[in-house]
């Protein structure tokens, strides 16, 4: 099965794609909208294939990837299948960040990049706190504790911030914008997700070997000469960088990163180097699906997609805590 997995996993990934850009209250003709909007053509398939679907797309793909990604690393990291990306605190630096776009109205030359550029920028200022609580020796333990920190500090500035919003239109596009959701945003928006993914996503990916090592033993891994503290600060590093892009685009989405890893951990023989790639395909398949869902319900009232993965994801991680539980009993 582990052979296989990734094929599979890459052509249900392309299928959905394809359902994604054909999936909408219009119909239009996919292949001969992106053919027009390749070759600048004003008509309607272009310009609602080229201008609105591909980007939604595209979003919800590499957002995907990059939670599933940071989720799987971060889990081979501390050990601990029940870790969430958002524990490190880059999630909420990076709403914290953005809402400053909305509050007080940061980088607004820059137009629509002003939100993604702020998040981003928030969920660095984040890991450099981290950084330097954790300090020289970081430790699973200490990581989770500084993590716990931050992200307590940065949701009380997130609430100081809705707390004194200007006006009430102000604070309404803030929580709609952190419920999470990748409709109408445009393809400046890769533009600052897409290097922060090629970044990151090197950096974890650099680290396959050490995620291998730790696997059997913090001790086994100082005898095969990998720097733990070293590496460690690199996977904490690449996934502050995807968590915090994604968010700074997408909003919170959460428990991508947390389930992917976990249902796919024992189709690859829980060897968390051979997990990386499967779940940034599984991750990027599932906010595809997710964003696909949101298309089909009534528009009158708009599920965000946020809310979406929440509703799954929270009972499905319940199961997972009571199933960990039932282990030690």
């Amino acid at each position: 099965m582990e052979k296989i997995l990734t094929p599979l996993i890459s052509i249900l990934l392309i299928v959905l794609s394809w359902l994604s850009l054909s999936s909408g209250s219009v119909d239009v003709n996919v292949l001969s909208g992106l053919w027009d909007w390749i070759q600048s053509a004003d008509n309607k398939d272009a310009l609602i294939v080229g201008e609105i679907r591909l980007p939604r797309t595209l979003l919800a793909l590499v957002v995907g990837a990059a939670m599933g990604l940071s989720g799987a690393a971060l889990q081979g990291l501390l050990r601990n299948p029940l870790v969430d990306p958002g524990l490190i605190g880059a999630s909420q630096g990076a709403a914290v960040g953005a809402s400053g776009v909305f509050y007080f109205n940061l980088f607004s030359g820059l137009g629509a990049l002003a939100t993604p550029l702020a998040g981003l920028a928030g969920a660095a200022i984040t890991l450099f706190i981290l950084m330097g609580l954790s300090g020289s020796m970081a430790r699973p333990s200490i990581i989770i504790m500084a993590g716990l920190a931050i992200s307590t500090l940065t949701s009380a500035l997130l609430a100081i911030i809705l707390n004194f919003a200007p006006n009430p239109y102000a604070m309404q596009e803030l929580v709609f914008w952190l419920l999470g959701s990748v409709s109408n945003r445009g393809l400046d928006n890769l533009m600052v997700l897409i290097p922060a993914f090629i970044i990151g996503g090197g950096l974890i990916w650099g680290q396959r070997r050490l995620l291998m090592g730790l696997s059997l033993g913090e001790k086994v891994a100082d005898s095969m000469g990998l720097n733990v503290v070293a590496g460690g600060r690199y996977i904490i590093l690449g996934t502050a960088m995807l968590i915090g892009s994604a968010v700074a685009v997408a909003g919170n989405i959460g428990f991508v990163g947390l389930l992917v890893p976990h249902i796919l951990r024992p189709l690859v023989n829980y060897r968390p180097d051979r997990l990386l790639l499967p779940s940034a395909l599984g991750g990027a398949i599932t906010v595809c699906a997710a964003d696909i869902l949101v298309r089909l319900l009534p528009p009158e009232r708009e599920l965000k997609l946020g809310v979406l993965t929440a509703l799954v994801g929270a009972p499905f991680f319940i199961w997972l805590v009571w199933k960990e539980r039932q282990r030690w009993v």
